[in-house]
């Protein structure tokens, strides 16, 4: 055998090696994915836990091509690469300021995600009695027919103003003034005129988003807090299905550690995490965990048909 023939042997072997883990891996998926359509059939209730990978899923990502289509003008003059880093630029005026952040909020509020994760979602738990915790805060949830009444967004909400300060807790809606900012901006500055002020103590508005204790928890905010805590209540140590998607570590004491330390509590509940490379769950409450590493939409619509998407 010469060096050649060796080297396409060498190859071969490596391609059959992946595809046999390749095969493991999408039987393992499949295997999860069954589990977990049994506990949703199965629970008496469901406990979602959202973080940004859910809406990353759906289309809301913050860089690259979708980036550049809406931010290149900002990219080209002020340096950031993402929408993130953007909303934590120092602006030097705020009339440039508000030009960022109004485009911002239209395309992650007042746009339709691109693809129907959340609908995927609904079809999936409409009929069970549910509830969503959810540290995102670009109202996909209601726009794919959650009831708001079942739904708890401890961050805040783009489509909301707030005092600065705040001086009062009360929050705004956003929208007409959003869209007028972004029709009459030219050159990355809105008009002076468009600039939000506090109605009470005339300083700047904010968008609603926890970022410190300045954050304005309102009446819509303490409410749906209430309905949380109720919801845990009722439920409290009956066979809950708590269900995490796209959960990261920037805020882990929210969802994640929570529904952790929940799931060890409770004998009969299932803790389900579906993440692409962060599905994991601590030995303690292995034997009741659902684990799913992979893109959440995929999966989603693997629940809804799994004959077709693992044939």
């Amino acid at each position: 055998m010469n060096g050649k023939e060796k080297q396409r042997l060498r190859r071969g072997r490596k391609a059959e090696t992946m595809l046999r883990a390749r095969t493991r891996t999408e039987k393992d998926v499949f295997s999860k994915t069954e589990r977990l359509k049994q506990a949703l059939e199965t629970a008496d209730a469901v406990l979602i836990g959202a973080g940004a990978g859910l809406s990353a899923s759906a289309g809301f990502t913050y860089s690259g091509e979708r980036f550049h289509r809406y931010f290149s003008d900002f990219e080209a003059k002020y340096g950031f690469h993402d929408m993130y880093s953007g909303g934590f630029y120092a602006y030097p005026t705020p009339e440039e300021h508000w030009a960022y952040w109004s485009r911002y909020i239209q395309v992650n509020r007042y746009e339709d995600a691109p693809r129907p994760v959340y609908d995927s979602l609904y079809r999936l738990i409409s009929e069970k009695d549910y509830f969503v915790l959810t540290t995102n805060v670009d109202h996909c949830f209601q726009k794919a027919g959650f009831d708001k009444k079942r739904l708890f967004y401890t961050q805040g909400d783009y489509g909301l103003l707030q005092c600065c300060e705040p001086c009062h807790r009360q929050t705004y809606d956003n929208r007409a003034l959003i869209l007028r900012m972004v029709e009459e901006q030219k050159n990355m500055r809105i008009p002076t005129a468009l600039i939000p002020r506090c109605p009470k103590c005339g300083k700047p508005m904010a968008v609603n988003l926890r970022s410190d204790d300045r954050f304005a928890e309102d009446e819509g905010w303490r409410k749906a807090a209430g309905r949380y805590a109720d919801f845990l209540r009722r439920h409290d140590g009956m066979h809950i299905l708590l269900w995490e998607i796209g959960v990261g570590y920037n805020t882990p004491g929210i969802i994640k550690y929570p529904f952790w330390q929940m799931t060890a509590q409770n004998p009969n509940a299932v803790y389900a995490c579906l993440n692409s490379g962060q599905a994991v769950c601590p030995g303690a409450i292995q034997r009741q965990s659902i684990c799913i590493d992979g893109d959440a939409g995929i999966l989603l619509q693997a629940l809804l048909a799994p004959e077709e998407s693992y044939e």
